[in-house]
């Protein structure tokens, strides 16, 4: 099925690619990932064991950011809120409040830019069919 929506996406037109996640500093983007990320989501991008399920605390643990987890599924806006606000404030802003979100905001630690950087370095861990999906979900081809 996957397959399908891929092809069904790709007949509808090349999508212009999120420049915003093009041409940026990958090797800060490591740094800060390194620095600000890796202890919650892995130094490999793995995430947390059994982050799909909730925790003690109801929360759910740091998903991975590698193909085997959900980030790609997001647009880069969405993903960029989600960081700078925090997960509670970016989604209670989407119209789901009340998600009792692990990520803290991170709007005091980094820039937009500095998150952009991070968010290039994930995505360069996705395989290309991954990567399109993203660029389509960020303009809006669904």
């Amino acid at each position: 099925m996957r397959g399908l929506v891929l092809l069904l996406f790709c007949a509808a037109g090349p999508v212009a690619a999120d420049h915003r996640l093009t041409g940026r500093d990958l090797e800060r983007g490591a740094a800060l990932y390194a620095e600000n990320c890796a202890s919650c989501h892995g130094t490999e991008l793995e995430g947390q064991p059994n982050w799909r399920s909730p925790g003690p605390d109801g929360r759910l643990p740091a998903p991975p950011h590698d193909v085997t987890g959900h980030t790609w599924h997001h647009d880069t806006d969405m993903l960029l809120d989600y960081t700078l606000k925090g997960g509670a404030a970016a989604l209670a802003a989407r119209g789901v409040p009340g998600f009792d979100s692990g990520m803290p905001a991170f709007e005091d630690v980094l820039s937009a830019e500095e998150v952009l950087d991070i968010l290039a370095f994930i995505r360069v861990s996705w395989p290309e069919e991954a990567r399109e999906l993203q660029r389509q979900r960020t303009h809006g081809v669904d």
